[in-house]
């Protein structure tokens, strides 16, 4: 693998910020788009991080992404709310439909926000951040262009279609977050491998002639797996549905069948917020966190020791906060190419 170059985290986001301003996005949605695209290089995820700015800045001068957005409130009932992101940038959508759900939930104890007309969030971990930053549960997801095989087929047929949940704990900043695609891996991940170099598990995808495959770049131009079968094609559907049929919005397929880039316009995205103080508290869900992942440590094996859900993400934070966000030196020629460099 090629050493990386270390850039500080706002110096990173700074430089994003004033691409996508350039670019004719409103310097607050430029902001806020460049430090959760800059947060997922920080945490040590970069198959989600700036080296998704190059497409969505192609994509803003296309006019693929609507760089200064109409995003507005389409119907409120109660709890819940249904919001149109004009096809904006997908992370400011996904911050205001999250934010619009913890609004609910201190009100009404639970707060659901479904946003359709989205483009592509990122990583679905910030918006879980979000809430768990907040002191309330968050759970979101979304529907995506097909890349998935599932029920036997040999080419993509459904999104990987991922979720996040967030638990706080006691320190605000270090919250539980579970964020998974559906897939055994993420096309992403598939990305970020290819680009190291790396051959991938058995299990992760098949090539373009649906043979299982341990080549990135095969899978990348055939489709990833399920995770369990059955039980990550069946979970899929389910986002599926709970997304683009409930908001009345676009499936994958036909996501695809207007923007094969990975762009996802049009896509629908639920966010969903619990506030504990509606059920047993915040302090008393705190605790308990506390004394479970106590427990856990006990428990787990020597040789592999029990890390709990996001935990990995917040020490890699610390590490790079201190040393410089680790970009490889692909991912910086890339952006040199769109004018940002360092």
């Amino acid at each position: 693998m090629t050493e990386a170059v270390r850039i500080a985290y706002t110096q990173l986001s700074s430089k994003v910020a004033t691409a996508l301003v350039i670019a004719g996005v409103p310097a607050d949605i430029a902001k806020l788009e460049a430090e959760i695209m800059a947060e997922a290089d920080l945490l040590g995820v970069p198959s989600h991080g700036v080296r998704m700015l190059p497409p969505l800045l192609t994509a803003l001068r296309d006019g693929r992404v609507t760089a200064a957005p109409n995003i507005h409130l389409k119907r409120e009932f109660g709890a819940t709310s249904l919001m149109d992101g004009d096809n904006g940038p997908g992370r400011t959508i996904s911050c205001r439909a999250m934010d619009d759900a913890i609004a609910r939930a201190r009100q009404f104890g639970i707060g659901a926000c479904l946003a359709l007309r989205t483009t592509h969030w990122g990583r679905a971990h910030a918006y879980a951040y979000r809430a768990a930053q907040q002191g309330m549960v968050g759970i979101c997801t979304t529907n995506a262009m097909p890349s998935m095989a599932g029920w036997g087929a040999t080419t993509k047929v459904i999104g990987n279609n991922p979720i996040a949940i967030s638990i706080p704990q006691r320190n605000a900043e270090t919250p539980l977050i579970l964020d998974m695609a559906m897939s055994q891996a993420a096309v992403g991940k598939v990305g970020t491998w290819l680009r190291e170099g790396r051959e991938v598990p058995q299990g992760w995808g098949l090539d373009a002639e649906g043979k299982p495959s341990t080549d990135a770049k095969a899978i990348l131009g055939g489709a990833v797996l399920p995770f369990g079968g059955h039980k990550g094609a069946g979970l899929a559907l389910m986002m599926e549905l709970l997304t683009a049929a409930l908001a009345g919005g676009a499936f994958g397929n036909e996501i695809v069948s207007g923007d094969r880039t990975g762009l996802d316009p049009e896509s629908c995205k639920l966010f969903i917020a619990l506030n504990p103080e509606a059920f047993g508290g915040s302090e008393t869900l705190t605790h308990r966190v506390a004394d479970y992942l106590a427990y856990l440590n006990e428990v787990a094996s020597v040789t592999q020791p029990f890390t709990w859900p996001g935990e990995r993400g917040w020490i890699e934070r610390d590490a790079n906060l201190a040393q410089g966000v680790p970009l490889h030196a692909e991912i910086v020629t890339q952006l040199a190419a769109v004018g940002v460099t360092f």
